[in-house]
């Protein structure tokens, strides 16, 4: 069974995520052991509330380090909401600027939305060629809940590298709803809240690993 380590550093719904990768199909441990993380088919790394914090979190356990290690060995890691945020530069709350894990160039920001939070459910554009997204029609909702975002993609195409597959759906103004670069994937929305949908997406992802 494909195993997929769920990194507790204090930040996330751990509960309810790890049963939807259950349901997915994966033999699943919550933990923050650097061994476990480094050898598991995939890592999951959830996250909720402000941006500092959630880094603050990961760096107690050097999740930072976890999460770059396998990287480097082409080893597949999922961000999850805030999870998704940290793998940027960096994050701007109430105007102060947290240095992130710098996975992919660029800034978490504040929505230019009239209402904040977003919460609830959109549909997003996926490319065809997702993986996450795969089989899935352009009707499809995903639930979210946040009021920061990545509302640009700054990584310059590159003739030796896969482009990235960028997702995008709209609050006020358009951001990143996924990205799917390479071994590093992640999701603004929260699949283990978004249903059957949800649960397809994170069954292609541990189908992919």
């Amino acid at each position: 069974m494909t195993s997929v380590v769920l990194l507790d550093y204090g930040s996330g719904n751990l509960h309810s995520a790890e049963r939807a990768l259950v349901r997915a199909g994966a033999q699943v441990e919550v933990t923050a052991d650097h061994r476990a993380a480094l050898a598991a088919d995939g890592l999951v790394v959830p996250g909720v509330g402000a941006f500092a914090a959630c880094m603050a979190g990961l760096r107690e356990v050097r999740g930072e380090r976890i999460i770059g290690q396998r990287l480097a060995g082409g080893r597949p890691v999922l961000g999850i909401c805030v999870g998704m945020q940290i793998l940027f530069e960096r994050g701007v709350e109430f105007g102060v600027e947290t240095e992130g894990c710098g996975e992919w160039p660029g800034t978490v920001d504040k929505l230019d939305a009239p209402v904040l939070p977003h919460m609830g459910w959109n549909t997003v554009e996926a490319p065809a060629e997702s993986v996450l997204f795969a089989g899935m029609d352009a009707g499809t909702r995903f639930y979210f809940v946040h009021t920061y975002a990545a509302r640009s993609w700054e990584l310059p195409p590159s003739d030796h590298l896969a482009a990235p597959k960028l997702t995008w759906t709209e609050h006020g103004s358009r951001f990143l709803a996924a990205v799917e670069n390479g071994a590093l994937s992640a999701t603004q929305f929260h699949p283990e809240k978004s249903g059957d949908a949800g649960a397809q997406l994170l069954s292609n992802w541990v189908k992919s690993l």
